[in-house]
């Protein structure tokens, strides 16, 4: 039978699927068109399941914040090759699953997977990344995420390498503000928000670092001492966020800058590609 040219328009903007897989569905379906979209559901899932086996050892990080409700989340994506991790689909569909997890809060990526999708809950999550792949014919899947509520700011670095969500309290801290932090800490990498959240390995391991490489100086133990602690000093100021000089003006460091607006940083959190390997 002859297919409209309007019902294969149709059925792309329902699926993103191919003009000409939307056309051979069509056909195969007799021209229903509920019966040639889950044609291209099952479809795209055995290419999903074949392709599954492939490592995808590049992708991107995703960030979304509503500022409104107050949510906001960071997603892994992975992919098999650069380009497709650079291309407009994948971008999307990243974002897209950013927005999911802020909004539908799912504990898993398994549940992730099986939730109904958030910009269309008559597909679930894995039927949207199934769409893409069918697209695009190559694996993707997500790998992780995490998701934060509160006063909110993000940033994701311009290849999608590393993303960035902090969590501030009280005070004014604006958008700009807070993405200037995430930038920061994109940057800057601190291994804790303040000393007291250093995990307790690391702070003797440094303590134990500093003390050798003052003792080494061959001076007097109480100058040896203050030696270390000078040591100690300039190593939290390179690795905890509220001591470290702010990148966009070292005259202050992070700490001062949410002290200038009364704000108080609760938590960070910073995502970079592959690094949960």
């Amino acid at each position: 039978m002859a297919i409209a040219a309007s019902d294969v328009k149709i059925l792309r903007e329902r699926t993103n699927a191919p003009m000409m897989d939307c056309k051979k569905a069509l056909t195969e379906a007799g021209g229903d068109m509920e019966k040639a979209v889950e044609i291209l559901l099952k479809q795209n899932k055995a290419i999903q399941d074949k392709k599954g086996g492939r490592e995808t050892a590049e992708g991107r990080i995703a960030a979304f914040i509503d500022p409104e409700k107050k949510v906001g989340a960071l997603v892994e994506m992975r992919c098999e090759s650069a380009p497709v991790a650079k291309g407009e689909d994948f971008v999307k569909l990243a974002n897209q699953l950013a927005k999911h997890v802020a909004f539908k809060n799912p504990a898993t990526v398994e549940e992730l997977l099986q939730q109904p999708f958030v910009e269309d809950e008559s597909k679930t999550v894995n039927d949207r990344i199934s769409e893409v792949i069918g697209l695009i014919r190559e694996n993707m899947k997500p790998a992780r995420f995490v998701r934060l509520e509160g006063t909110l700011g993000s940033y994701v670095h311009h290849d999608g390498s590393i993303g960035v969500l902090v969590q501030v309290e009280g005070g004014n801290a604006n958008e700009q503000m807070l993405r200037d932090i995430c930038m920061h800490i994109t940057a800057k990498n601190p291994v804790a928000a303040t000393r007291d959240d250093i995990p307790p390995e690391r702070l003797e391991r440094e303590k134990e670092i500093a003390k050798t490489q003052a003792a080494s100086t061959g001076k007097p133990d109480n100058i040896v001492e203050k030696i270390a602690e000078g040591k100690m000093k300039t190593w939290f100021a390179e690795h905890v966020l509220l001591e470290q000089p702010f990148v966009k003006d070292d005259s202050k460091t992070v700490g001062q800058l949410l002290d200038s607006v009364g704000a108080k940083l609760v938590k960070f959190v910073r995502m970079k590609l592959g690094e949960n390997e």
